[in-house]
């Protein structure tokens, strides 16, 4: 049984001005101050933004069920990092509870947290379709919801609200095998939308990402084809995602909510046919 994390894994000649290196020139945000709330920030994608919001000045908390590598994000980020095994809504509930009491409210909240488990269907349990949607679908109304009844209860406060839910192009196209991620996915981007309308009295907009092929574990041991297949030229990186993140928590960007924003490298809109 194959285990994934999000679409991301761990370039045939390139177009002419496309290159797999990364982009070192960047647009600079600023959130000094924004208490931000991330969940799975260990590793991968989730780390990335941890790591975008601290250097963007932001006081940021994750959460994560891998504590060597949550203690390590932790330590070279100077963010702060619970335990939490977001299964267990609870817990999540607690982790929350203790940053408001801590931080007052919260900015920004990103449901990132995600796992999957290829298997082909007949052997594919109940119990482990739940676990997939508990991991990856669930946390994200927790997290909304809390954020809803602590903003209903502090009516007066805070007029700037972002939270972002990390979906995958697995939204909208699928392989064998892949039932619990895809559903879980497709309920990230149905629940956005819900959210967003719920949460606009509080001043929170509420958007998805859904990444294609992110990379975060073996960049330079992709093969060419592996790139050459994207129109952009390369596959993703975590830090495609974390910009994408900071822009969309930009004060100026209200104007966006309740949408899906796909970056996959164009892959979603290539016509795929065997020649």
């Amino acid at each position: 049984m194959a285990i994934h994390q999000n679409e991301e894994r761990g370039p045939e000649t390139q177009p002419a001005g496309r290159g797999t290196e990364p982009l070192t020139e960047q647009v600079e945000y600023r959130f000094p101050g924004r208490r931000v709330f991330v969940t799975g920030g260990a590793r991968g994608i989730g780390r990335s933004i941890v790591e975008a919001f601290c250097r963007a000045g932001a006081r940021v908390a994750f959460c994560d069920i891998d504590t060597v590598k949550g203690a390590r994000t932790a330590a070279e980020t100077g963010a702060r990092f619970a335990e939490v095994d977001v299964c267990n809504g609870e817990a999540l509930e607690a982790c929350i509870a203790e940053l408001f009491e801590a931080w007052g409210d919260l900015d920004v909240i990103i449901n990132n947290v995600g796992i999957s488990r290829f298997s082909p269907l007949v052997e594919t349990s109940v119990e482990e379709f739940d676990r997939i949607l508990a991991t990856n679908l669930r946390p994200a109304l927790i997290t909304s919801r809390a954020l809803a009844r602590h903003r209903t209860a502090h009516p007066q406060a805070n007029r700037y609200g972002r939270i972002i839910n990390i979906a995958s192009t697995r939204y909208l196209m699928s392989e064998p095998g892949s039932e619990g991620y895809a559903a879980s996915k497709g309920g990230i981007r149905s629940l956005t939308h819900a959210l967003a309308l719920s949460l606009a009295p509080l001043h929170v907009t509420v958007n998805s990402i859904a990444p294609g092929w992110i990379e975060h574990a073996n960049y330079e041991g992709l093969r060419p084809e592996d790139h050459a297949q994207h129109p952009s030229g390369r596959v993703g990186r975590p830090e495609d995602i974390a910009r994408l993140c900071l822009f969309l928590c930009a004060e100026a960007n209200d104007f966006i909510d309740g949408e899906n924003i796909t970056v996959d490298g164009g892959m979603t809109r290539k016509m795929i046919y065997v020649e």
